[in-house]
This record gives C-alpha cells, structure tokens and sequence, in this order.
C-alpha cells in the first residue's frame, strides 16, 4: 500500500511498507511542520521553495530518528548531519528503497548557473520506481514509473514541455506538484491541458490539499 499527502508545491509526504519521508518541504509549503515520527527527510535541491532553511531545524529536531537526504550541493550546505544522494545511489530506508538518479536542475536560462537536483524513485527492490519525484527536472527514468509527481508549472518550463514529459514517462498515475507559482485560477488552464493530453492509460488527477490517499 502506497499512501501520499500533498502539503502544497513540491512537500510530499509518502507512506509505504510502514515507512515514512518527506520531500522538499519548502517555503511555498504549509502543514508538515507538526509532522513526527518520519523516517526520512528528503530534499531534491536547494532553492528555498524546495528546502525552507528556517523551517527545517524545527523539523529536524522534531524526527531526530530521521535519515536526513539530499542532493550533494544542498548536503554541503545543511552540514553533516546530512548525507548527499548522488545518482546512482540506491538506500534503504527502513522498508522503502531510495533511487537517486537525474543530477542537474533544469535550465532557467543560460545565465544562471545550474544546480544540482536529484531525482528519487521510491519503491522496492523489485518495483524501485513506485512513485518519482523528479525535483525541478524533466528526467525520464529507464524503469517504469507507476506514479509521478509531475511539475506542473515553473520558470525553467513550458506547458508543452509538460506534456511531452508526462508523455514520455507514461506513469500509471499522474498529480500536479510545483504549482503555487501560478493563481488558483490559472491553475485550471494547465491540469486540463495535462489530463486531456496525456498518454493513454495515465490517470492525472489532483490531490487534495493534506489528505493521505491511497494511490496504490
């Protein structure tokens, strides 16, 4: 059983085989700040809509049980309690396997230097990419994806550039995430865009707000 939470943007709370991890709880992120008991904590960069710098001690301090993750520049940055997920890392984390793979953010423009991302599958030896979180990339996986955690709108990317990656995945199931960079009424416009125009066979549909539902 594969449970997720969607604590806004990027901030996903998932629950499999008794384990608990949080990704990328970010500024633009609200209502995980009571969570305990997590296993993990995993962030997949280092911009602050990912990975909120005056939330996470508290989080931190609040799971001192927890596997702290993230990508290597984030790692460096947070300080040792925290270990750098390289791609190509597999890790267990109590009953969940961890996939690192991807490596670098998507291009914003040219002039920015880009940063490092990565990508987790989640899952288990045999099913290592139940759910991706892809970060703030369009990285395409080699194994199948049952359920992607799709960025639905950024700076860095074009709702035709959302579609074509949905497309390629072809997960199972498919949820709109990074999405607090637009209004609530724009919002709309792109998740009809993407349930219309994804490939046969893929659900997408959006979660509510800081509810745990079973998605497989």
């Amino acid at each position: 059983m594969l449970r997720v939470a969607h604590f806004r943007h990027s901030c996903l709370l998932v629950e499999l085989n008794d384990t608990k991890i949080l990704f990328d709880p970010g500024n633009f992120s609200h209502g995980f700040e009571g969570l305990t008991d997590l296993d993990a904590i995993v962030i997949t960069h280092q911009h602050p809509d990912h990975a909120d710098t005056q939330r996470l001690p508290a989080l931190v301090e609040a799971n001192p049980g927890a596997t702290l993750l993230a990508d290597p520049q984030t790692s460096a940055q947070l300080g040792e309690q925290w270990t750098a997920v390289y791609a190509g890392n597999i890790m267990q984390v109590g009953g969940i396997q961890l996939t690192g793979a991807g490596g670098r953010h998507a291009v914003i423009h040219p002039d920015i230097p880009v940063i490092d991302n990565t990508v987790y599958l989640v899952g288990t030896p045999d099913q290592p990419a139940q759910l991706m979180h892809p970060g703030d990339s369009l990285f395409v996986p080699s194994v199948p994806v049952d359920i992607l955690a799709l960025p639905a709108a950024a700076p860095w990317m074009k709702i035709s550039e959302t579609v074509d990656y949905l497309r390629a995945v072809q997960p199972r199931f498919a949820f709109p995430i990074h999405q607090e960079v637009i209004s609530d009424a724009g919002r709309g416009i792109y998740y009809s865009r993407l349930a219309e125009m994804a490939a046969e066979g893929t659900e997408f549909r959006v979660l509510p707000e800081e509810e745990s539902l079973q998605l497989r």
